[in-house]
């Protein structure tokens, strides 16, 4: 068995009893990083063998996993933080697993995205996780425009180093809505600002320190009146295949306008 294993974001105090039971009996710990995954395993007083498998080698060592789960070993994979797989490596070894149908599972966890989203107030009927976004080019374009553009609590990634321009590249792109920067989760220094987008900013430190969690609520688009000729277009249309007065109801459920403005114009355009 795989078992992906949620680790502490800060406060190693919020290792859960199973993952603490998880890494005392598997045979192996698989991790991204063996210096990190050692602290926590020091602190816990278990000793395993540590493999590392990181976002660069989780492909090629995938293969080398598959042998050993085949083999009876049960192994236990850590990301430095956090859930596994959530911009986090992880993933890759879920599909190898599911392609050569072998057994794993996840033990719920510490999760930053899960206890930002909570901490920041901010609506979440429906969010969105962006991870981090490209840094540059054509990729950070289309994944601002696809954050301006989801109508909900929008969740990303951010290096402090980089927090003041995302800030200011997602005004850019959504306008100024509500927001929050998280900051150091679960930590001593724990903080949440919030505020309008340019209110963060200006409040901000001239260095912003700790892993920076980005939230921003984000209000859905309003929907463009049709024109003019979309509706001369629709009415056309549908008339050919049934009547004035079907044709113009439709049209005006399709486009949400007025009936009788709607039908007016079928009138007209018969007449013409």
């Amino acid at each position: 068995m795989l078992y992906l294993v949620a680790t502490p974001i800060g406060n190693l105090g919020d290792i859960t009893y199973r993952a603490v039971q998880t890494l005392q009996s598997c045979d192996e710990v698989w991790c991204e990083d063996t210096r990190q995954t050692a602290k926590l395993l020091n602190h816990l007083n278990v000793k395993k063998p540590l493999t590392s498998c990181h976002e660069y080698t989780q492909k090629e060592k995938a293969p080398l996993l598959l042998e050993k789960l085949r083999s009876g070993l049960d192994i236990a994979y850590v990301s430095d933080a956090g859930m596994p797989g959530i911009s986090d490596p992880g993933a890759v070894l879920v599909q190898a697993c599911i392609e050569a149908g072998l057994s794993y599972t996840v033990l719920p966890g510490p999760s930053a995205v899960l206890t930002a989203a909570v901490l920041s107030g901010l609506p979440l009927d429906r969010f969105a996780f962006f991870g981090f976004l490209p840094r540059e080019g054509t990729e950070r374009k289309k994944a601002l425009s696809d954050l301006a553009a989801c109508g909900c609590t929008a969740i990303l990634y951010e290096s402090p180093h980089r927090v003041k321009g995302t800030l200011s590249d997602v005004l850019n792109a959504a306008g100024d809505c509500s927001c929050a920067l998280v900051r150091e989760l679960t930590k001593v220094h724990e903080s949440c600002h919030r505020g309008l987008i340019s209110e963060v900013i200006e409040a901000l430190p001239e260095e912003v320190k700790g892993e920076c969690v980005l939230l921003f609520s984000v209000p859905p688009k309003a929907e463009s009146a049709p024109t003019a000729e979309e509706l001369d277009e629709m009415l056309l249309r549908l008339m050919d295949h049934m009547s004035l007065k079907d044709a113009a109801k439709e049209a005006s459920e399709a486009l949400k306008l007025p009936k009788k403005q709607v039908y007016a114009r079928a009138l007209e355009l018969k007449n013409e």
